[in-house]
């Protein structure tokens, strides 16, 4: 299905205004470290109450293994090799995104909120601009207050003369313009000179619940339909739990992942033992379980204001997480982290989809992918319940494609050679009768064939996936959605992503 064809929406003529459309993810979250999938840890007891009257996908798959080329491929329909944004130095051009056509076309309001800067940061990799709202980080001492993160004059990445003027400027215009004021200057500082600020004023992570309070404010200022996509970046690593919902990790481990430099490279470099980068999953757990309990608040609070019935919510995560898993494609490589590979515990993620007006509960085992969310907005506009919308009419496609310059830069700081871990990753999804097929192609010459029998259990079937995989690739072609940039980024967008280790 091409992309015209897909952002052709048609209100139901029986409707006096089109659904709301709730598009939450839980950037990083596996499926196999969800209960709803049967982990034994009870990480999203919510979202299993939530799937009895909504149709949950026991096999879906993200279309890559990160951030920015997943939403990508969400927003427009498109797979990763179609729209080609894999890169910081990519950019998707206007006019392709799901978000654009429901506001262009169908006069909805449409925001954005997370502090995860390919959507909401100052990248430039067109992401945030598909949006009419965007609320990104939040770490400012007086969060009512004025934004020093907003790019209309980008105060804490370059500082020049008249951006501070329009700071001062904007500052005494606001309503507490001396908070505003302090929250460009603490911002600054955080980035800049943290040793200035007094202890506790860093540039911590923003928690899930402000981005919850944000979207519920933007909620009750719209008086049409409105359509929002909230990422929660709580159970990407570094992982650190609120203490209520740290149920399986504590300080030891809080300790022990203060004192890595990187979670990622230092394991692959043989710098630490495996079992320790083991131990930092049950902190990921709670970071599941915190965002679990904030999305019951988010749809509760919907639920209570009478709109949560008119509302399609879809409830998914962009990739999934390592922690030190045997790659069976990579000789001798582990999964320490995303962001190389395409084993299934980077692809294998949760999936749940409530249709306006939906009660009942639905269960599909077929193969389903990220890609058709714009299919699943289509349908609910057109007053359809299509509970396998997320299942493509052929094959599940999914795809890495090595390491960024900075990130290969930052490996061979731990490893001697990056052979291992670069190199193009190809994987096709379909169903069989005794669970969901895999075909892997790595480096077009290395492949497998995997049985996947849920989110816990698989099993190799075969090996020679490679051409399989390659043959079904080859029928993909560019999309002509990807623009270049110079692949600037500011300050507070590159320190943040040196942070999640991107860079």
């Amino acid at each position: 299905m091409g992309t015209s064809e897909i952002f052709k929406f048609v209100v139901a003529a029986a409707s006096s205004m089109p659904p709301n459309v709730l598009l939450v993810v839980m950037d990083a979250v596996r499926a196999r470290n969800t209960s709803l999938h049967g982990y034994e840890c009870e990480t999203t007891p919510f979202l299993e109450t939530f799937a009895e009257g909504a149709t949950t996908y026991t096999q879906a798959r993200s279309p890559g293994i990160w951030s920015l080329p997943s939403h990508a491929s969400i927003f427009t329909g498109l797979h990763v090799v179609e729209h080609g944004i894999t890169e910081v130095s990519d950019r998707l051009s206007s006019g392709h995104s799901v978000w654009e056509a429901l506001a262009d076309e169908e006069g909805y309001a449409t925001g954005v909120f997370s502090e995860n800067e390919f959507l909401t940061g100052g990248l430039g990799v067109g992401l945030r601009d598909t949006f009419q709202t965007v609320v990104g980080s939040q770490n400012a001492p007086y969060p009512e207050a004025g934004d020093p993160n907003q790019p209309y004059h980008k105060f804490v990445s370059r500082s020049t003369t008249e951006q501070v003027r329009n700071l001062i400027r904007e500052s005494l215009e606001a309503e507490e313009s001396s908070r505003t004021f302090v929250n460009g200057l603490t911002t600054k500082l955080q980035w800049d000179h943290p040793g200035l600020l007094p202890e506790g004023w860093t540039a911590a992570d923003t928690p899930a619940e402000v981005f919850t309070d944000r979207f519920l404010s933007w909620n009750t200022e719209q008086d049409g339909p409105w359509a929002a996509c909230i990422n929660y970046l709580d159970a990407h690593a570094p992982h650190h739990p609120p203490e209520e919902f740290d149920h399986w990790g504590g300080p030891v481990l809080r300790s022990l992942q203060a004192e890595m430099d990187d979670v990622v490279w230092e394991f692959n470099g043989g710098n630490r033992p495996w079992w320790q980068r083991k131990a930092l999953e049950s902190l990921y757990d709670g970071g599941i379980r915190y965002m679990d309990a904030e999305i019951e608040r988010l749809l509760s609070t919907l639920d209570e204001r009478g709109e949560l019935e008119d509302t399609l919510v879809v409830v998914t995560a962009d990739h999934g997480e390592g922690f030190g898993e045997p790659s069976r494609i990579r000789p001798d490589t582990r999964v320490p982290s995303h962001k190389s590979g395409i084993h299934e515990v980077l692809l294998h993620v949760p999936l749940i989809v409530k249709y306006p007006g939906q009660t009942d509960s639905r269960v599909v085992e077929e193969a389903a992918s990220l890609t058709e969310f714009p299919v699943a907005v289509r349908a609910a506009i057109e007053g359809e319940r299509d509970d396998e919308a997320f299942v493509p009419e052929g094959l599940v496609y999914a795809s890495s494609h090595g390491l960024e310059k900075p990130m290969e830069e930052r490996a061979l700081r731990h490893v001697d050679d990056v052979w291992r871990f670069n190199g193009d990753a190809l994987a096709i999804f379909e169903t069989m009768e005794t669970g969901v097929r895999k075909y892997a192609s790595w480096r077009d010459t290395y492949g497998l064939d995997v049985t996947a029998l849920n989110a816990r259990e698989s099993y190799v079937s075969g090996e020679g996936g490679h051409e399989r995989a390659n043959e079904a690739f080859a029928d993909l072609t560019d999309s002509g959605v990807k623009e270049r940039t110079d692949g600037d980024i500011d300050t507070p967008a590159r320190n943040r992503l040196e942070d999640l280790g991107y860079i």
